[in-house]
């Protein structure tokens, strides 16, 4: 009955259905969840659109994926600048010189160099082994104690000397004036939240919601000549090498009568003391003018049974198990695997929405 049964209607199912669609294939989305979008549906509180799922800041240099998402809404100009509160201090993100000027009073570059140098010979050439060296080696000591050490600790569920380096190699650090988080050339958030994006590519496909997939496997297969795949790779094989390892999240949201609570989309809270990584008051994303705020309180945790899906714990153990799952991948004709979770990657947003246009283009044209 059709060409491509599509499982879960989250980025990487929306575009490669949006693709299949456009050149005449017949195709269906089913979704376990009450609402398409998966993790960047927006639910409207009070006129304001609450990223549920966390805070989705869309950003690329990448011109194609760019133009193409700007093909179906449009994206205002919001830049993304997180503040974050430490020992009772603000001090701004990502590591820039207003940083560096507020913990230190440095206010050139070569101060703030120099002083990183001084702090970062400790290790005394040594390559990081773990994230606290490779931290300390990139930032020096009281960047890494200061706004480092107990946030990263929150959100992994793990000691910074027992995570691997590899997580924070790409920490940006900045020896400009500049609060802009993201190095992108573009950057934004849809006008009318992520509904709109997703309701564009959506637009004149068959989906079911509150669809789940394993309930029902041998029927849906049986109705379409492929399936594309976007749920966790582990659980499609029954787990058959073993379950992969994600850290989860869980959101505290409140309505207040008020119209700017913290002054900033999102706040970052270090220490430890706060159970909590960081506050999103939601309407700052799309400068948002309404009497009252809503605002979300996240808290990282490790995933268990019923949780949602977030930061997949990519780790010597647990990349091993999914190249296993991977090379199992490869046998199957009829299944295509991808987004997140199917391919165990922690994706921006660009970056599922390109392997989605990449992997529907091989489908359609094998020979290339």
């Amino acid at each position: 009955m059709y060409d491509y049964i599509i499982v879960g209607s989250g980025l990487f199912g929306s575009v490669f259905a949006h693709e299949a669609k456009k050149i005449g294939k017949k195709v269906k989305i089913i979704e376990k969840r009450s609402h398409l979008g998966g993790n960047v549906y927006c639910e409207n509180v009070e006129g304001i659109n609450v990223h549920k799922y966390g805070a989705h800041i869309f950003h690329t240099s990448d011109k194609d994926v760019w133009d193409y998402v700007n093909k179906f809404v449009e994206f205002n100009r919001f830049t993304n600048s997180p503040v974050a509160i430490s020992k009772g201090k603000v001090y701004n993100l990502p590591f820039n010189m207003n940083t560096f000027n507020q913990l230190w009073g440095v206010v050139t570059p070569a101060q703030a160099k120099e002083k990183i140098s001084i702090q970062s010979s400790e290790l005394n050439g040594k390559e990081p082994e773990n994230l606290e060296e490779q931290a300390i080696s990139l930032v020096g000591r009281d960047i890494y104690e200061t706004l480092i050490k107990e946030y990263t600790e929150k959100q992994w569920g793990r000691l910074c000397k027992e995570l691997p380096a590899f997580i924070i190699k790409r920490l940006p650090v900045r020896f400009t004036y500049d609060n802009n988080y993201f190095n992108d050339k573009y950057q934004g958030i849809p006008t009318g939240g992520y509904n709109a994006l997703i309701d564009g590519l959506l637009d004149g496909v068959e989906v079911e919601l509150n669809t789940n997939y394993f309930d029902r496997k041998e029927y849906w297969d049986s109705l379409s000549h492929k399936i594309v795949y976007t749920g966790p790779i582990d659980l499609y094989f029954d787990y058959c090498f073993g379950a992969l390892d994600y850290r989860s999240l869980r959101f505290e949201n409140e309505v207040l009568d008020t119209d700017n609570y913290q002054g900033n989309a999102v706040v970052n809270y270090n220490d430890k003391e706060f159970a909590f990584t960081r506050i999103i008051e939601h309407k700052f994303f799309e400068f948002g003018q309404q009497p009252k705020t809503v605002i979300t309180r996240e808290f990282p945790k490790e995933y268990s049974v019923g949780d949602e899906y977030y930061y997949p714990v990519n780790d010597e153990k647990n990349m091993h198990i999914y190249k296993k799952y991977r090379e199992k991948s490869k046998e199957l004709d009829g299944v295509i695997f991808g987004g997140r979770l199917a391919e165990y990657k922690y994706y921006d947003m660009h970056q599922v929405i390109k392997s989605a246009l990449t992997s529907f283009r091989k489908e359609a044209n094998p020979s290339e």
